[in-house]
């Protein structure tokens, strides 16, 4: 396992909105460290505030109190530091635009060259398998492929962080599986430091080096659960594993504590 340094530091981050009702708090108290590199997955009951964590890390929400840093820096707002992939994959792309132009455009926002840009560009959709597509309309592909556009856009980007907002809850078993593949694939070939946030307790063992399991709302890390499989990864062996069937027990048992308002008991 090679050194790695801190890159996203979380301190008693809370979130409370204002309503005509009362103010409702949706993140309680969260603290937690990311190193450079890894690929961390957060999961929780519904409506816990996984999203909304999300958007305070990504500079997209302003917490109410405590400590958002990437590389020491506060987060103030959002970061070129960081990319952002979302589950309506549909919505974040431009249909006038061809795939080529949709992974290009944040690119003209940074001081680079058309040569530069055009090699990033190529390159991140050689990544996802998509090189074949470049001249193509997102309308013209299936739901799968549009979000290995938004996927390949994120990459081009080059950021310090990527994270993901529940990017594969709209397609199907398959797409997904695929998906998944890629993500490890950009993970362990190019050290992209991830954050993942999903909904399925299988999706978050398979892909992560550790798991955040969130309490229910107001929210605070129930537990930091550290994924202790292999590193080379499948779809077939990986999870036919017994170590991987003891791991997604032990987070769904915790989400069902979370349900309840229970602490995390030991592993």
């Amino acid at each position: 396992m090679p050194d790695r340094s801190m890159l996203l530091r979380v301190e008693h981050l809370r979130k409370v909105y204002g309503s005509a009702t009362g103010d409702v708090e949706a993140i309680g108290d969260v603290s937690f460290t990311m190193d450079a590199g890894e690929l961390v997955c957060i999961v929780g009951p519904s409506g816990c505030g996984k999203t909304t964590l999300l958007k305070c890390l990504a500079g997209l929400l302003r917490p109410t109190s405590g400590i958002v840093e990437m590389d020491g820096v506060p987060v103030t707002g959002p970061s070129p530091a960081m990319a952002v992939v979302f589950q309506e994959y549909g919505r974040s792309l431009y249909p006038w635009l061809t795939v080529r132009g949709n992974v290009e455009l944040p690119l003209r926002h940074k001081r680079l060259s058309r040569e530069a840009r055009e090699k990033l560009v190529t390159d991140a959709l050689d990544a996802v398998g998509l090189g074949h597509a470049a001249r193509s309309h997102p309308w013209q592909l299936s739901g799968g492929m549009q979000q290995r556009v938004a996927i390949a856009r994120a990459v081009a980007y080059q950021p310090e962080v990527l994270i993901m907002d529940e990017p594969f809850a709209a397609v199907d078993a398959q797409t997904r599986a695929d998906l998944e593949d890629l993500v490890r694939e950009l993970h362990t070939a190019r050290g992209i430091s991830i954050v993942f946030v999903t909904h399925d307790i299988d999706e978050s063992v398979y892909l992560g080096e550790r798991v955040l399991v969130l309490s229910k709302s107001p929210t605070w890390v129930q537990e930091d659960l550290a994924i202790d499989l292999p590193p080379e990864r499948d779809q077939i062996t990986t999870r036919a594993l017994l170590r991987f069937t003891e791991l997604r027990t032990h987070v769904y048992d915790q989400i069902q504590r979370a349900k309840r308002g229970e602490t995390a008991a030991a592993r």
